[in-house]
């Protein structure tokens, strides 16, 4: 077993990295609360000592509805991830991944299950664009869009960055963003487990039984 203590910003920025699905720079550290993490050699989760509280995020869903992120996946298991359609590596990897090791579930635990996918390119990704993506991997996954700054705020609740898309000189638009998927407990409605872009779907179909029950992976 491994065990440091670190601030919740330092931990997250040495072990989760920005990305633009191309590149990739260390997440800025900020104060943070004493955080334990407690994890063996061989798990991809990081487990959180101290949880972060579920972003206050009111969006768009892909049907054009309103989506309060608090209040319907209140006491559900939910995985939270945030990319952007047009990303050419991490997303579409990261989603697929989830999506693959959620099948391995019995159906009644991919019922309560909660994927939810909420973009950082939000001028591109209209509820639309997102519907007919996320068609491509599981229609059952929450897509949401919405305000950018608002995108950004919830985000950064969970020590995650995201800034706002640059057209390159190619004329190919970039978002860059943190690539962690953020596990909350339906016990608590805490975001107690963190994944980073390496986690594969054997990882995730590991930790997904433990997760729904709200269990250390």
């Amino acid at each position: 077993m491994r065990n440091k203590i670190c601030t919740a910003a330092a931990l997250l920025a040495a072990a989760l990295t920005l990305s633009a699905c191309t590149s990739g720079e260390p997440a800025p550290e900020k104060p943070g609360t004493a955080v334990t993490e407690v994890t063996p050699d061989d798990k991809a989760a990081t487990v959180l000592d101290t949880p972060f509280e579920k972003p206050d995020l009111v969006l768009t869903d892909t049907h054009g509805k309103e989506f309060d992120l608090r209040e319907q996946t209140q006491g559900r298991p939910t995985l939270l991830y945030f990319g952007y359609t047009n990303c050419p590596d991490v997303c579409p990897l990261t989603m697929n991944n989830l999506a693959v090791a959620k099948k391995q579930l019995p159906e009644e635990q991919q019922d309560d299950l909660r994927v939810v996918f909420v973009t950082t390119d939000p001028e591109r990704d209209t509820a639309g664009e997102l519907g007919a993506w996320l068609k491509g991997i599981d229609t059952d996954i929450i897509g949401l869009t919405g305000d950018f700054a608002t995108i950004q705020a919830g985000a950064r609740t969970l020590g995650i960055t995201i800034e706002e898309p640059v057209k390159e000189k190619d004329g190919t638009v970039v978002s860059t963003h943190g690539t962690q998927v953020v596990a909350f407990s339906p016990k608590t409605d805490q975001g107690y487990v963190l994944y980073g872009e390496d986690t594969t779907v054997d990882d995730y179909t590991a930790d997904l039984p433990a997760l729904i029950k709200g269990a250390k992976p």
